[in-house]
C-alpha cells in the first residue's frame, strides 16, 4: 500500500474510535436513547476489510457496528443525528443504533438480531450472482453468532450456489458475558467454515494491515471466481456488551494486555518506524478526525428531532 492508503486506513480508524467515544460521551449525559455498544478496540477489522471493497460491494453490521457504517464511508454528521433520533439522519431517526442503512453507501444495516445481518448478505449475494455482477457482499458477524442456526444455513446455500459473500467474524473472545472456548465445540471458528467447504483464515483483528491483506487476497479470488470466503478476525472489545455491562466475567489484567496492543497505536508506532510518515503527520490526521466529529456533533444537536424521539427516550430511560 502506498503512503496515502495507509494514512486512509489510519483516518477510518480514528474516525471510528472517536465517534465511539464521542457517543459514550453523548450516552452518560443523556442526548441519546436506546442502549449503546461501542466496538472500541476493534477498529481494526471494520477499516481492513473495507478498504478492501469497491463501491458497488455491500455490507450488513452487527449491533456492534458504528465502526462498519464509518469504515463503509457514511458521514458521521447525519450517523450521529441518526442515533439521536434526529430527522437528518440516515432513516430520518427512525432506525437508532442498531437499524441504521444506507443504501446509497452499499450498507445494508446494522442488527439487533444476533447473526441477522448473515443471512441479509447472503441474500444480497444471491441478488449480484443472478445479475452477473462483479460485486460481492460482506457481512460483519461476533463469535456468538456462529452458535445460531442461520449461521450454519446461510453458510450451507451460499456454498452449494457459489456466492460471492465475505463472512467476517469479529470474534472478542465474550458472547455478552460467555468465552467463546466454552461454547465452541469445534477446534476454531475457521474450521467451522471449512465443514461447508468455505476456504477460511484466522488473523490478528488488532493489526490492521493483516486484516487488509487477508480481505484483499480474498476479494481478488471472489471476484475471479465467485465463491464464499471466511474471514476470522481475533480481537477484543474493551467496554463492556453494553452501556450496562460491568464486566465481572473477565479480569482488569486481561484487558490490560488486549490493551497494549491497541491496534491504532501498534499501527502509529509502525508507521513511524519504518520511516513511513512523522509523529506530526498522524497528530495532524488525528485533529483533523476530532475536529470532524466535533462539527459531526454539532449538526446532529441541531437537527430537528423526529416524532418518536421522546417516546424512545422514555421506552429505554430505565434500561
Amino acid at each position: 500500500m502506498d503512503v496515502k492508503a495507509l494514512l486512509q486506513l489510519l483516518r477510518t480508524m480514528y474516525r471510528v474510535r472517536l465517534f465511539e467515544e464521542k457517543i459514550e460521551f453523548l450516552f452518560k449525559r443523556g442526548k441519546l436513547g436506546g442502549t449503546v455498544h461501542l466496538c472500541i478496540g476493534q477498529e481494526a477489522c471494520a477499516a481492513g476489510i473495507c478498504a478492501a471493497l469497491g463501491d458497488g460491494d455491500v455490507v450488513s453490521g452487527t449491533h456492534r457496528g458504528h465502526g462498519h457504517a464509518i469504515a463503509k464511508g457514511l458521514a458521521l454528521d447525519r450517523l450521529f443525528a441518526e442515533l439521536m433520533g434526529k430527522r437528518d439522519g440516515y432513516c430520518k431517526g427512525k432506525g437508532g443504533t442498531q437499524h441504521v442503512a444506507s443504501f446509497a453507501h452499499g450498507f445494508l444495516g446494522t442488527n439487533g438480531i444476533t447473526g441477522g445481518g448473515i443471512p441479509i448478505a447472503t441474500g444480497a449475494a444471491l441478488a449480484i450472482a443472478h445479475r452477473g455482477q462483479p460485486n460481492i457482499a460482506v457481512t460483519f458477524f461476533g463469535d456468538g453468532a456462529v452458535n445460531q442456526g442461520v449461521f450454519h444455513e446461510s453458510l450451507n446455500f451460499a456454498s452449494i450456489w457459489n456466492l460471492p459473500v465475505l463472512y467476517v467474524c469479529e470474534n472478542n473472545l465474550y458472547a455478552m458475558s460467555a468465552r467463546t472456548d466454552q461454547l465452541l465445540a469445534a477446534e476454531s471458528i475457521a474450521a467451522r467454515a471449512r465443514a461447508y467447504r468455505i476456504e477460511s483464515v484466522a488473523v490478528d483483528g488488532m493489526d490492521v494491515l493483516e486484516v487488509y491483506r487477508a480481505a484483499d487476497a480474498a476479494v481478488r479470488q471472489m471476484r475471479r471466481a465467485p465463491r464464499p470466503y471466511f474471514i476470522e478476525c481475533r480481537t477484543y472489545r474493551y467496554a463492556g456488551h453494553s452501556k450496562s455491562d460491568v464486566r465481572k466475567y473477565r479480569t482488569r489484567d486481561e484487558e490490560q494486555q488486549w490493551q497494549d496492543r491497541d491496534p491504532i497505536r501498534a499501527f502509529t508506532a509502525r508507521l513511524v518506524d519504518e520511516g513511513t510518515c512523522g509523529t506530526d503527520e498522524i497528530e495532524s490526521v488525528r485533529a483533523e478526525v476530532a475536529e470532524e466529529v466535533e462539527k459531526a456533533v454539532e449538526f446532529a444537536l441541531a437537527s430537528p428531532e423526529n416524532d418518536m424521539t421522546e417516546l424512545f427516550r422514555d421506552v429505554y430511560a430505565h434500561e
